[in-house]
């Protein structure tokens, strides 16, 4: 596996270069070289890291390409989650008492480069903190309140080395590329109630009540404790042996936390931090889908850094990478309406993408469970619009007719299609969303948290659809009970 440093400030980190091949984030980025060979190993130094930044696509990217990314972006998001990073650090609350017990001071910042300090005596902890916040270059600011704990930790440019730690720092460095593989320090595995975790205030929550209502009695028949729980509950997650998500998904959100946190705590977790990180951002999904030959609309990324755009044809459809329920999806017309649109987007993120406009009579959706199909709906646009979700003022919306149909009734190419998607995330519970014009198949989307509601998508299966993924959870908590 070659190695290859990224990072948007090559001249500072040209002392590498001897050990591995130095290129510049767009550059990676944009390259045919990296689009088509899996066998690299990214070691990702650009100046942040923050989220939607070019730091952070580079980890993004190198994840859907199947590269290795040093930092990866899981990785990242631990880091800039003040509370999820408070709560994985506890995992070292031993050490750092250990290591801290004879700081006079209340306050202790603790800079770490490539995983060591300059202080050998503190070379334990820097190595269990490396292994939950594997960044170059980031600073702990631990304080003294009855027991030590980490105040705030914060990535580092490599402006913000003090010029005497600067030589320490490039032999860290040189150390760090040297290994063939990275340490990561692990907790011990902590090992049968199931927590549903909703949103009684989200006006399109993915599963009504009456489908909450079935979800807990399949469960309850089966034999486990199901509670409904929100995100006032969730500091108790690690009570349960399962986490079902059913509020709608994002990274910067509470329920990328508590899945976070859950997965930490060992428990089955529906939906994973990794399915959440890869099916939420559609930057992501396109570069995933593109790099294994899966068919979707023609995706062009435009970066608020570009100096030019690419040749665009209209009418386009531009996307946030993190837009859902048609909101931050828009369809432009004109080069006047598309500057104006990006000009709103480029604000939030500095990636935006850009595909053709395919007009459908309606989109399929497949669920898919643990890489089998469960359902499948039609889901037609509004009356009188391009999307299923219509939205006005004040955010009301109008939504297109539904119908949901048998597995056997789908054209076996829409199912393989489907099935080979959610392949590529995980084996957890999955919406495929796929536009058929004529005989040509185009995925335009696969979601993590999937609509499940009484009366919809259970039209066909009825009280078997909770039962199959209660069936699910129930089997992978005996697993990790070792129970089969």
């Amino acid at each position: 596996m070659q190695t290859v440093i990224v990072t948007d400030d090559l001249d500072s980190w040209s002392f590498l270069s001897e050990l591995a091949p130095i290129v510049h984030a767009s550059e990676y980025l944009t390259g045919d070289e990296y689009h088509q060979n899996k066998s690299f190993r990214v070691i990702n130094l650009c100046q942040s890291f923050s989220y939607q930044s070019i730091g952070y696509y580079v980890s993004l990217l190198a994840q859907a390409r199947d590269h290795k990314a040093l930092p990866s972006s899981h990785s990242i998001l631990d880091v800039y989650n003040v509370s999820l990073s408070k709560l994985i650090s506890q995992d070292t609350h031993e050490e750092i008492q250990h290591s801290l017990h004879d700081i006079k001071t209340d306050e202790f910042v603790l800079s770490l480069y490539f995983g060591q300090n300059m202080a050998k005596r503190y070379a334990t902890l820097a190595k269990q903190l490396h292994g939950l916040f594997p960044l170059p270059l980031i600073r702990f600011t631990l304080e003294l309140k009855k027991e030590w704990r980490i105040k705030r930790l914060v990535p580092l440019s490599l402006a913000d080395v003090p010029e005497h730690h600067l030589e320490f720092m490039r032999q860290a460095a040189e150390n760090y590329l040297s290994k063939k593989r990275v340490y990561q320090w692990r907790k011990k595995q902590r090992f049968h109630d199931l927590a549903i975790l909703v949103d009684p205030t989200e006006p399109n929550a993915p599963s009504n009540k009456k489908a909450l209502d079935f979800f807990v009695a399949a469960g309850e028949e089966m034999g486990l404790n199901v509670d409904i729980i929100d995100k006032n509950e969730g500091k108790t997650i690690a009570e349960y042996d399962a986490l079902f998500i059913r509020a709608t998904t994002a990274v910067n959100h509470y329920t990328y936390r508590l899945a976070r946190r859950a997965a930490q705590e060992n428990l089955v977790v529906i939906d994973d931090p990794q399915s959440i990180i890869k099916c939420t951002n559609k930057v992501y999904l396109a570069e995933l889908l593109t790099s294994h030959q899966i068919n979707t609309p023609k995706t062009l990324f435009l970066s608020k850094h570009d100096i030019e755009l690419p040749k665009i044809e209209f009418p386009c459809v531009l996307k946030k990478p993190d837009s859902a329920f048609s909101h931050g999806v828009i369809k432009v017309d004109d080069e006047k309406s598309l500057q104006r649109s990006l000009s709103q987007f480029f604000k939030t993120s500095d990636l935006i993408l850009a595909q053709p406009f395919i007009p459908t009579e309606f989109d399929w959706r497949i669920g898919v469970l643990d890489n089998k199909p469960l359902f499948a709906c039609r889901y037609f646009m509004a009356k009188g619009h391009w999307q299923i979700y219509d939205w006005h003022g004040a955010g009301e919306k109008k939504e297109g007719d539904s119908e949901t149909l048998p597995i056997n009734d789908v054209p076996e190419a829409i199912l393989k299609l489907a099935l080979k998607c959610t392949r590529l995330i995980g084996d957890g519970l999955y919406g495929v969303d796929i536009k058929s014009h004529g005989d040509t198949h185009y995925v335009i989307e696969i979601n993590d948290n999937p609509n499940i509601d009484n009366g919809l998508e259970d039209q066909i299966l009825g009280e078997n659809l909770y039962q199959q993924i209660m069936s699910l959870f129930l089997q992978r908590i005996r697993r990790k009970h070792g129970y089969v």
